[in-house]
This record gives structure tokens, sequence and C-alpha cells, in this order.
């Protein structure tokens, strides 16, 4: 069983007396489990006993541990038809209607960097924009700069290089910028014309790059992009929101400061939201690859076709060699506040983060920043490091987000609003500031898994509207975009 609140020692729990001390969230064993014998969790092996376990013992690191575990992947064990809302009664918000009929749920400027050598000066053209600047142009949201480490230093082809391009021609591309302007040293292995070139993306009056080289230095360049911002904003300012249906809403599924409760209430909570928005025509994407191992099973029975769901697993032994390669393994996780919290293996993790992905058929899978073209339930390739995964996730298309946490994660993810789901009420009254909803009301007993769903679903449509989340109102989201770095520096 798992502890609702702190144990003491000798306290009466479901029939059994504690042996020591179990902090909230943490697992307590209710019969004796021998030595090597299973230990369950959601139904699901999340592990071995190390030793013998008693009754009344804390279940955790120190008496349970990974071990070879044989998945049974039955191909669409789980798929049924989707009951979707019909056309005309599906839920709406309030977007922002693109030239190309894409829809935005957020309206910003945005500054992106080829290379590592640009990113001084990117921040500083939009650090230009803070304050009241943009008072004259209240539909703007911002100005923001997405800076990296990368872009030199590697091979100018292969998987690496295609990851990043990917990445930037999908922010390059995505319909919360009503302009962008691309910055480049000049000397780079990844150039701007690269780009632009292996993506079809054209220059215009709202899309434009420029070099620091070709600028005549740092000084020239920030005072260029400043004037070419502000010759976008007045286009950038001409927009209205109107009513458009939640199909239109691609929702990126993150976790992270995971703990005990979060397989109980803000994951299935956030998958109940999944399977209505689903429902209504939208589409999610679960991601972290390395966190849904073990829990892997549950999504290809769940797949459409057998091609997708072997696309899953491909992606998984592609992360079984790369971490191989490493030097690491796949159980590397979960990470040591995961523990604190009462996680004690990676697959009692995976099990309980594959719960944000709620119970509608898994539709394709893709990888990292790979655009999304399907609809409903899909899985986006990525690490388990939420700036990176979630970065991806934007790229691929999503126009909003969902944050789930019990330890306490800070996050935001500019261009798209981040709302982040506290998994106990202890974490949402220490944080009221960072947390948007407590899904913590379901293990007090006050809500369901359903009616929080039902509340999220609620909040995606209010914050896709133009209402802000705690982490906007913070500043988050600059700083967060994290495109993965593979293959060799050089």
């Amino acid at each position: 069983m798992i502890a609702k609140v702190a144990l003491t020692a000798g306290t009466l729990a479901d029939g059994v007396v504690c042996r020591s001390d179990i902090p909230a969230g943490h697992k307590l064993a209710t019969a004796q489990i021998a030595e090597g014998a299973v230990v369950r969790r959601y139904g699901q092996v999340i592990g071995y006993a190390s030793r013998p376990i008693a009754a009344g013992e804390h279940v955790h690191t120190h008496n349970c541990a990974m071990g070879a575990v044989k998945l049974e992947h039955v191909f669409g064990k789980y798929a049924r038809p989707t009951p979707f809302v019909p056309e005309a009664e599906r839920a709406s918000f309030q977007g922002i209607v693109r030239p190309n009929g894409r829809i935005a749920t957020r309206n910003f400027i945005g500054i992106l960097t080829t290379v590592n050598c640009s990113a001084t000066v990117a921040r500083a053209i939009a650090d230009h924009f803070r304050g009241d600047r943009l008072a004259s142009t209240p539909n703007v949201d911002g100005v923001a700069a997405f800076v990296h480490t990368t872009g030199c230093g590697m091979a100018g082809s292969g998987e690496g290089y295609d990851v990043l391009q990917r990445t930037l021609a999908g922010y390059a591309r995505h319909s919360n910028f009503a302009g962008l302007l691309l910055i480049g040293l000049g000397c780079e292995v990844n150039q701007s014309q690269f780009l632009l070139e292996n993506y079809g993306l054209a220059e215009g009056p709202l899309f434009q790059a420029m070099t620091i080289q070709g600028a005549g230095g740092t000084k020239r360049a920030i005072e260029d992009g400043i004037r070419r911002i502000e010759a976008m904003l007045p286009v950038a300012n001409d927009v209205r929101r109107e009513r458009v249906s939640a199909e239109h809403l691609v929702l990126a599924l993150q976790c992270g400061g995971s703990d005990g409760y979060s397989g109980i209430t803000a994951n299935p909570a956030l998958g109940a939201a999944v399977d209505l928005l689903v429902r209504h025509g939208g589409t999610a994407i679960l991601s972290e690859t390395p966190e849904i191992y073990g829990a892997e099973h549950l999504l290809t029975g769940r797949a459409e076709s057998p091609a997708v769901a072997e696309k899953l697993l491909e992606r998984i032994g592609w992360w079984e060699r790369y971490t191989a390669r490493n030097g690491g393994e796949m159980d590397n996780n979960p990470s040591p506040g995961n523990k604190a919290g009462g996680i004690t293996t990676i697959l009692e993790k995976s099990l309980g983060a594959a719960a944000k992905g709620g119970s509608t058929n898994l539709t394709a899978v893709y990888e990292y920043a790979e655009p999304i073209k399907e609809r409903g339930f899909v899985f986006m390739d990525s690490p388990g490091y939420d700036p990176c995964s979630a970065t991806g996730q934007i790229a691929s298309g999503a126009n909003i987000l969902c944050f789930t946490t019990g330890r306490g994660s800070v996050f935001g993810a500019k261009p798209v609003p981040s709302i982040k789901l506290a998994t106990n009420t202890d974490l949402y009254r220490r944080m009221q500031d960072d947390m948007d909803i407590n899904c913590g009301e379901i293990a007090d007993g006050t809500s369901s898994v359903t009616e929080m769903g039902a509340r999220i679903f609620e909040e995606l449509l209010a914050i896709a509207s133009g209402q802000k989340s705690k982490s906007e109102e913070l500043g988050f989201g600059e700083s967060e975009f994290t495109p993965w770095v593979i293959g060799a520096v050089m």
C-alpha cells in the first residue's frame, strides 16, 4: 500500500503494524515477501525483493531492486474504437488563426540562434524589448530569445546535425510565432542557409535571417536585429482571437520531480484529460522514452497497428544501445528526488509516467522534433530530461503543455503555455505561486480522477484562450529551450 500521510512505527495501517516510520508517498508491505519474489504496484512488476520483506515493513531501495522483466507485447490488446464527440458538439477555445490556417495559443516574436556563438546577441536583442517596450503592441506576448550550446564543433551531417536542424525548423514554423529572426555567427557548421534550404523556409517580412559577421560585429548586429523586430511588431500585433475547435490543441505531456503520488493522482488525472481532448479531436504527445521503459507493453497494446507498436519498440532498442555505448543503463533512473518521494525503480516510475497518456489508442510514434501529423494520442521519442523533451515536443508542434510534479519542479516552455499540476496537497500549499492545479485532492478524497481530468481539460481551454499560467506569470520559458545534443563534439 501507499502511505497517504507519514506513518510512525507501531501505527496500524490496512491491517498491518508499521515496523518503522513510513514517509508519505512511500510503500508499505501488507504481506510477507520472500527474497527474490516479485514486488508489484499498479498490478505490474516494479522490482524484486533483494532480501526477505516482512508485513508492515517499508518497501524501498534498501530491500527492492530492479531485475530482468519479461514483457508481453500483444499488439492491439487494449485498442478500442475512440468514442469521438460529434464535430458540432466539440469544445472550443479562443485561438489565433494564422494565414496558413494553423492555430496559435500565444503570439510571440522569436529569436533563434544557429550556434552558441550568436547567443549573446540574441539575448541582447530580446532584452531591448523588456519592460514597457511592447506597451504599444498589447497583442504581442513578448520577444523571446531561444539560445543553445551547439551548432558548431559537430559533424555537418548525421544524427546530431539532423536533430538540431529539425528542432530549429520546428520552432521556426511554430504557429505561436507571429515573426521570427534567425541569427548566426557566419562561419559555423550549422549555417542558416542550409537550414532554410533543407526545410523549405523562405525569408520574408516576418521571417528573417542574419549573421553577426555579415552585420559588421556584435554592436551593429544588435542594432540591426532591433530594427528588424521593430518592423515586425505592428504586423504581429494585428491579430485577434476567435472561437476554434479543441481539435486544434496539441498537448505536450511532461512529468518531473515525480513522487509516490504521481501515478495515482496527477498522472492518471492528466490521462483522463487526454482522453477528453482526444475525444474532442485533439492531440496529446507522450515522450521521455527512458521513463516509459518497463511500461512499453501497455503502449504497444494500445497501438492501432503492428507498425506503430514496432516503431516504439525500435526506439526502445535504440535507447538500450545508446545507454550501453555511453556506459550507462536504462535503470539509472529514478533520480534522488524521485527516490525521496517514494519511487524505487525505473519500472515503478515508468508505470506512473505512462498514466499521463490516458487510455485511447496509440496512433503514431515519432522521432525527436519530427512534425506531428496524426491526431489522437501519439508518442515522440526523447530523453527523460524535461527541458530537452519539451523542446522536442514544441518543435513537433505542441501548442500547450501540462507538467505534473510531486517534488516541485519549476518549469515553463515559451512559446507555449505550461500548466503545472501538483500531485499532493502539501506541495500545492508550499508552492502555490508555481502550481496551477492541486491534484492532491484525489488522495485527500475530495475529488476523483475523472473529476480532476475534467477540471484539467477546462483549464487547458482557458489557458489556450489567453489566460496566463503560473509559469508564464513568473517569466519561465526561454532558458528552458534545450535541443537534444547527440553525437561527438569535435
